[in-house]
């Protein structure tokens, strides 16, 4: 009999006996590979998490006692435990999405899928729980041991040590990985812990604390203490980091044991002051073709063969952005030996590991730990080599204050390489890169660059490069390169002139793969008789001194990007324009200034208005209705259009 549709919420755990607790998890992990196989999405992580997870909702009263995790990418397990068992449109409009999201669920409380705040978030919570009154409830903050390499997990931990009365349970998930193997010193702190010489360690130091924490604790204690795990002592020193915070540690017990997890979990519940229990894990767990994908077993999937693992559907042709940056970086690194890569946690995902392999000694992946990133590079360029920092434009705002305060302050030369940059789709509003341009283009000093298809990412990485004292930034989409669209003309100061023909009614500036939807734009307008010139000025920031002079000689500008209207492209082209005594009329069309959920990229773009048919009414609309002459020949006449808004939102 199967047992997973039986349940409809955590409390229905209650009754289970703990073979039938095994047997359900056997069942989840059937459920996510066939099911995440049909839709694609992140299903290492979550095929590690099912005992603990179980654990979890069988010890603790969630939503009672709030559940946050970390990043949230393993909280499939969590939302099927929760009554939501319908994945068949996972990551899709209507359908679950790929992360905790509070309308869904009262079991969901951290919706951001940025790493290493879950403790932060913990912190509040429990603070605000004795505060108001309800100290007997638990706080479960769940963080892998990849977000323990971002700063914020330490100024948690930090305060967090301050104030030892409340129920605060942090539970590591510790399986070695973030995306791919964790890096850095605490990677090599968590393994030593791993290791079996630890573990009897460990049993011979823990006797003493477990005595103090009494019986129930002893009980414990010599209920696992023969079998392959330990507890912490804070006489080892294995463990000293976390017992020198003053932090009660619990571990490392093996994530995939059920009645030891449900025991440890048991004893932190009961303690009454923070405590961490350490949870060894195998990411990809019960899933042969996980275990053997050693670049990151399965993190995250498209859809799969569910009995080989293998990608299905008709294999693409296509080039990958990524994969035009990943070459040509490698070529620029040939011809500059001062060229430095650096990567937060993403080496692969970002393209650098071709860099890597040619050049070993010349990339640092700093962990998840973007702000570092930012002011390291800053010192790189300092000592005299030139750092090109790839990251996804969504976490670049995680490093705001460095690029203002280390790199552009200092007219350090650093290049930004943002990929999946705009609206990305199906994982939602923190990962959609739609905040770069508006958040980077106040920087002083700072040129952006929006290439439009794969040559004009090759030239503007080199360009980019040699800019020694300032940040740049080259910013691409998800997915596949645009089509190869050539200039008619290239002007004196780079911007490119894509089209132009009838008269000089309307200047279209696309930026950067959307000069591909202007152009459609400006076919339609010409068949209702309207002149358009399409240009594309590669670097969006500073404004070029061509653009202020081709919007002088149009009647009205539209600039189309996929980033926030609000503050993005199209603003600084209109507050140009004004200090230069330009009074050309500017509509700046993008995305809406709101959190956008998940949904296919072309879905997000008709929502937001941006469709060739929708912007080419919307500009007759417009033009119409503010009277703009528009010229055809000798004459000027207005051309009849069924009504259509005249706001191009």
């Amino acid at each position: 009999m199967s047992l997973l549709p039986s349940i409809s919420g955590p409390r229905d755990l209650d009754g289970l006996t703990i073979e039938e607790l095994e047997q359900l998890a056997a069942e989840i992990r059937e459920f996510l590979v066939e099911n995440v196989a049909r839709t694609g999405g992140h299903l290492g992580p979550n095929l590690g998490v099912v005992e603990l997870t179980i654990a979890l909702h069988r010890v603790f009263d969630s939503p009672s006692d709030p559940f946050v995790f970390d990043t949230g990418h393993q909280s499939y397990v969590h939302k099927l435990l929760t009554g939501r068992q319908d994945f068949s449109n996972l990551r899709s409009r209507g359908g679950l999405a790929g992360y905790p999201q509070r309308s869904e669920s009262p079991h969901d409380v951290v919706e951001s899928s940025h790493a290493s705040s879950s403790l932060s978030w913990a912190d509040g919570i429990s603070r605000a729980l004795i505060r108001t009154g309800r100290k007997d409830r638990h706080v479960v903050a769940v963080v892998g041991d990849g977000s323990l390499t971002g700063g914020m997990t330490w100024e948690a931990l930090n305060n967090i040590s301050d104030d030892n009365d409340r129920n605060l349970v942090i539970v590591v998930n510790d399986n070695g990985r973030s995306y791919a193997p964790t890096i850095g010193g605490m990677a090599r702190y968590l393994n030593r812990v791993r290791t079996a010489d630890s573990y009897r360690t460990l049993h011979r130091g823990s006797d003493d604390l477990f005595r103090r924490l009494g019986p129930a604790a002893r009980a414990v204690y010599r209920g696992i203490r023969g079998g392959t795990h330990g507890f912490l002592s804070r006489f080892t020193n294995n463990v000293a980091l976390y017992s020198n915070l003053d932090i009660k540690y619990l571990g490392p017990v093996d994530g995939h044991d059920l009645p030891t997890l449900i025991e440890t979990l048991e004893l932190a519940k009961e303690y009454g002051a923070p405590v961490i229990v350490h949870a060894i894990t195998e990411k990809g767990r019960g899933y042969q073709p996980a275990l053997d994908d050693e670049a990151d077993q399965f993190h995250a999937v498209g859809k799969i063969d569910p009995a080989t693992g293998k990608t299905v559907g008709t294999a693409s042709s296509a080039v990958a952005w990524t994969d035009v940056f990943a070459d040509e970086l490698v070529a620029v690194g040939e011809d500059r030996e001062d060229v430095i890569a650096m990567t937060a946690a993403m080496l692969r995902p970002t393209g650098l590991l071709p860099f890597a392999q040619r050049f070993p000694d010349r990339v640092y992946d700093v962990g998840i730990a973007e702000q570092h990133a930012v002011a390291s590079a800053a010192g790189l360029a300092f000592g005299g080599l030139h750092p090109v920092l790839a990251i996804y434009a969504t976490f670049m705002n995680r490093a705001f204050d460095q690029v203002l305060m280390d790199v552009a302050l200092h007219r350090a030369g650093v290049t930004f390489v943002l990929d999946r940059a705009g609206v990305t789709g199906p994982d939602g509003p923190s990962h959609h890169g739609i905040w770069d341009l508006a958040m980077l283009q106040i920087v002083p000093h700072i040129r952006i660059a929006v290439p439009r298809d794969g040559t004009r990412l090759r030239e503007q990485l080199r360009e980019a490069v040699a800019v020694t004292d300032a940040p740049t930034v080259i910013r691409f989409p998800k997915g596949s390169v645009s089509d190869e669209l050539p200039a008619i003309e290239r002007l004196p100061d780079g911007v490119e002139v894509l089209s132009r023909a009838g008269a000089q009614d309307v200047l279209i500036v696309g930026i950067g793969s959307m000069a591909h939807l202007a152009m459609d734009v400006a076919e339609r307008l010409r068949a209702q008789g309207i002149g358009a010139t399409v240009i594309d000025p590669r670097w969006v920031i500073p404004v070029q001194t061509s653009v202020v002079e081709l919007a002088a000689a149009h009647r009205l500008v539209i600039t189309i990007e996929d980033g926030i209207r609000v503050g993005g492209i199209g603003t600084r082209v209109r507050q140009v324009l004004r200090e230069a005594g330009v009074d050309t009329a500017v509509d700046e069309l993008g995305v809406p200034d709101e959190f956008i959920d998940h949904a296919t990229r072309e879905q997000i773009l008709e929502d937001a208005g941006l469709t060739p048919a929708k912007i080419a009414q919307d500009i007759v609309a417009q033009v119409l209705g503010t009277r703009i002459p528009i010229a055809r020949g000798a004459q000027t006449t207005e051309i009849p259009i069924e009504h259509a808004s005249s706001d191009p939102r």
